[in-house]
């Protein structure tokens, strides 16, 4: 009777060690996906779910304007089935890295179509990399990361639609909220300073105006006159708030304050998300971390 509950017993398993390969072999493989910051990551988990593998070459809280590639880096680029880019000047080490690396791989150009926006950096006009920070064109984002994986995987058309759908929903409820909780915020004092001029497009978006000490890219330095004259419109206009930025070094943020007598209004997210246990690991939190933040410290 042992013997018998034994070889039943020693049946099952290896009935289930089967059924276990048989899936496993049977699994897709998944479609390895490079992205070249954390939100864009972001998105691309957002809309391909199970059957991509995301790696993002600038991590939580790094810098994608001062970003030194690594050998590591091109490793990954050659492993790619497609890579996604922000375009629009972000990345200016992108495409040397991408002919290093010897990639074969499709390049998505996730700002397609949006119309940028002008900014002004050491005497030059040019496009505004920042556009994920207004939802609309997060949505934009979206679209052209779903048309980029259907076209490197045709077969998982159906799951790449379903998926992009659900998630533009998502945005279109956070624009929601996004704008009821900044109706609270009076316009006289939707005027606040940041370290690096990345809030155009939310400024746009949201009726927020946004000055900075440094231009485009944290790569450029604020001269003395520059933070002078920042100051001096602090006092002038009465700017509430002074914030800081999760990419950027605090302490001009904090001198200006203490010179100018604005308060500390907290960590905007501007260029990349948070680390996992952080209150802005994703896009949507992100968001709402911001506006949280915005609307702490300008409401009253």
């Amino acid at each position: 009777m042992a013997n018998l509950r034994y070889v039943i017993t020693l049946i099952i398993v290896c009935v289930t060690a089967a059924i276990a390969w048989q899936a496993r072999a049977q699994a897709p493989e998944k479609l390895p996906v490079v992205a070249t910051f954390s939100i864009l990551a972001d998105f691309a988990r957002n809309v391909g779910g199970d059957r991509i593998e995301v790696a993002a070459l600038v991590g939580p809280d790094g810098d994608t304007h001062v970003y030194q590639p690594k050998p590591a880096d091109a490793k990954e680029l050659g492993a790619a089935r497609l890579i996604l880019v922000n375009g629009l000047g972000l990345e200016g080490w992108i495409d040397r890295l991408i002919k290093a690396s010897g990639a074969k791989a499709s390049v998505v150009v996730a700002t397609k179509g949006i119309n940028p926006q002008k900014m002004h950096e050491e005497g030059r006009i040019g496009p505004d990399p920042h556009a994920w920070q207004s939802i609309a064109n997060a949505k934009i984002y979206v679209a052209n990361i779903r048309d980029g994986l259907i076209a490197a995987d045709l077969g998982g058309e159906a799951a790449y639609r379903a998926n992009a759908d659900n998630y533009l929903a998502k945005l279109d409820a956070l624009d929601k909220e996004v704008l009821a909780e900044i109706a609270k915020i009076p316009p006289g004092r939707r005027h606040i300073i940041t370290t690096h001029d990345a809030f155009g497009y939310f400024g746009t978006a949201y009726g927020f105006r946004f000055v900075a000490p440094e231009g485009i890219s944290t790569e450029t330095e604020a001269s003395a006159r520059d933070v002078a004259k920042i100051i001096r419109q602090i006092k002038a206009q009465k700017i509430p708030a002074v914030f800081l930025e999760n990419v950027t070094d605090p302490r001009l943020a904090r001198s200006i304050a203490n010179e100018s007598g604005a308060k500390i209004g907290g960590t905007l997210y501007s260029d990349a998300l948070s680390p996992p246990d952080g209150p802005a690991s994703t896009y949507i939190d992100m968001m709402r971390n911001n506006v949280r933040e915005l609307s702490a410290a300008l409401a009253n």
